[in-house]
Parts: structure tokens; C-alpha cells; sequence
């Protein structure tokens, strides 16, 4: 099992940037894929993106495709989510969450992720 922290959020004007960190516990982070997820208010959670368990590839929604960039440390057992270009619509919670299982092809779904971290507030203000 691996429990995830993540840190970073906070309030930022339209155009700044933030990143996000995950921490996860445990010796075996690097036989995860790992995930960012994001919750709006009263909207489904729904994919950003995600990287391979070398780092060797990564996936992103179309909406944050340019301006988000997903990366790992697996020394550090940390990923990370440097985002730029920030706009009022990417306001969220911002969870990191981790895949077990391998696969062909990163995860997409919230179904493919099996642990979940508590999320960290971004808020970008007009």
C-alpha cells in the first residue's frame, strides 16, 4: 500500500503558475503509474494527467494539454505537476493517485487508480 500527500495548491491570478507535489510513502513507488485528477465544485473528477513508472511516457487531457507538464522523481518518491498558463476553469481540487497494476496504456480513469491522496486547493482568480 502507499499513502500520497499532496502540496502546492494555493490562490494564483489567470496566467501564474503553480506546482504541485506528491509525496508517496513506501519503498516501491516506482512500480506505480501515477495520476492528477482534478474535482471542480459540483462537477465529476476527471483526468489531467499521468506518467509512466520510469517516466518514459505520459498522457494529458486535451484542456491542459501545453500548459501542464507531469514529471517524477522516483529517488525522491515524488510527482510532480507544473502548471502554467493557469486559468479561472482549471480551479479545483488537484489529487494525485496511483496505478498498481501494469499496463499497455497510462490509465485514464479513475477506476484504473487504486490510492488516492486528500487533494490540494487550486484556486485561479481572474
Amino acid at each position: 500500500q502507499v499513502q500520497l500527500v499532496e502540496t502546492g495548491g494555493g490562490l494564483v491570478q489567470a496566467g501564474g503558475s503553480l506546482r504541485l507535489s506528491c509525496a508517496a510513502s513506501g519503498r516501491t513507488f516506482s512500480s506505480y503509474a501515477m495520476g492528477w485528477f482534478r474535482q471542480a465544485q459540483g462537477k465529476e473528477r476527471e483526468f489531467v494527467a499521468a506518467i509512466s513508472r520510469a517516466g518514459g511516457s505520459t498522457g494529458y487531457a486535451h484542456s491542459v494539454k501545453g500548459r501542464f507538464t507531469i514529471s517524477r522523481d522516483n529517488a525522491k518518491n515524488t510527482v510532480y505537476l507544473q502548471m502554467n498558463s493557469l486559468k479561472p476553469e482549471d480551479t479545483a481540487v488537484y489529487y494525485c493517485a496511483a496505478d498498481r497494476w501494469p499496463r499497455v496504456a497510462i490509465a485514464v480513469a479513475t477506476t484504473g487508480y487504486d490510492y488516492w491522496g486528500q487533494g490540494t486547493q487550486v484556486t485561479v482568480s481572474s
